[in-house]
């Protein structure tokens, strides 16, 4: 049996201002910061299992001494794209609140058999989504595939 990962723990944006972003992912989503490193990275709560990882632009391009071990250079640059999941019947809801803190709705789409999607964006420019939390599981029985 091949070895295959069970799920992804960790997903990266690079930020301008690391405080700035945690504040803002904090008052959208509610996410708390489990680990700082300076003005370098924070690491947010995703749901029980999940990190955000929110890290300085530039900020990681040399190897990086940790306790255990080195770090080794990353970085990434331009808007990408991460989505998050929503019950499709809290649509409205997160419609509402993301006005009222003053986020703009960049896009919806419909995917049918009442999955949703919400698109948008954060301070720095990255696509984020609200989209059905199921939507993908749909996508892969149409396609004969098991998850």
């Amino acid at each position: 049996m091949a070895l295959t990962p069970k799920r992804i723990l960790e997903t990266c944006l690079y930020v301008a201002d690391v405080d700035r972003a945690a504040e803002w992912y904090r008052q959208i989503f509610g996410f708390p910061i489990i680990f700082q490193q300076e003005n370098r990275l924070r690491a947010l709560q995703v749901g029980q299992e999940q990190v955000l990882l929110l890290f300085k632009e530039k900020g990681s391009l040399r190897p990086t001494a940790m306790p255990g071990g080195v770090l080794p250079p990353h970085d990434g640059s331009g808007p990408v794209h991460l989505a998050f999941s929503m019950q499709t019947e809290e649509a409205e809801e997160w419609e509402s609140h993301l006005n009222t803190h003053g986020v703009d709705i960049i896009g919806r789409v419909s995917w049918g058999e009442d999955d949703r999607s919400l698109y948008f964006r954060d301070p720095d420019h990255h696509v984020l989504e609200l989209i059905s939390g199921d939507h993908w599981r749909k996508v892969a029985a149409k396609e004969g595939i098991q998850r």
